[in-house]
């Protein structure tokens, strides 16, 4: 019964974040409850978890780094706010060493995500897209940002398996 709620409460990450690069897919805005409910969730989940006070604690230190590095691509104009806030939240439950993982696949999904959409943008596609939902056409404007939501929720998904999170059902 325990371990059937600890899986339960598990899949709180995995709902939110892809729920965050869907809403930024399809309106390039990451709501703030997203972000505000993973990092609400964040610190219960790890306690019915047995995650140790250290662990969270280096946790905590890792979504801190997500929140300053997602502030500086923020300011740099990478990212949009709503990436930032979901990166760092994302990073709080990805802890280390998977933070580092976290990193690595949500880079590679970026480069994905921005082929993607020149190949959209192209003057061979964007016709044919052009045709299609409201949504999918805004992705093919020239002028339109990146909804980089897809990439930090693909990379936040890739690398939750390697999680100590997962690994602390059962114990």
């Amino acid at each position: 019964m325990i371990q059937s709620l600890q899986i339960a409460l598990l899949l709180i990450f995995p709902v939110l974040v892809a729920t965050g690069g869907l809403r930024d897919l399809v309106s390039y805005i990451i709501p703030n409850w997203i972000s505000l409910a993973l990092v609400g969730a964040f610190f219960p989940v790890a306690l019915v978890l047995g995650v140790s006070m250290g662990d969270i604690g280096l946790h905590a230190a890792v979504g801190a780094g997500g929140l300053v590095l997602g502030m500086v691509m923020f300011a740099l104009g990478w990212i949009g706010g709503g990436d930032a806030k979901l990166f760092a939240a994302a990073a709080l439950w990805l802890g280390w060493p998977a933070g580092l993982a976290f990193a690595a696949f949500t880079g590679i999904a970026g480069g994905g995500l921005a082929v993607t959409l020149l190949a959209l943008r192209s003057d061979w596609v964007r016709p044919y897209v052009l045709t299609g939902p409201a949504w999918f056409s805004r992705l093919a404007r020239a002028d339109e940002a990146v909804p980089y939501g897809v990439a930090i929720a693909i990379g936040a998904l890739c690398a939750f398996p390697v999680s100590t999170l997962p690994g602390a059902i059962g114990s």
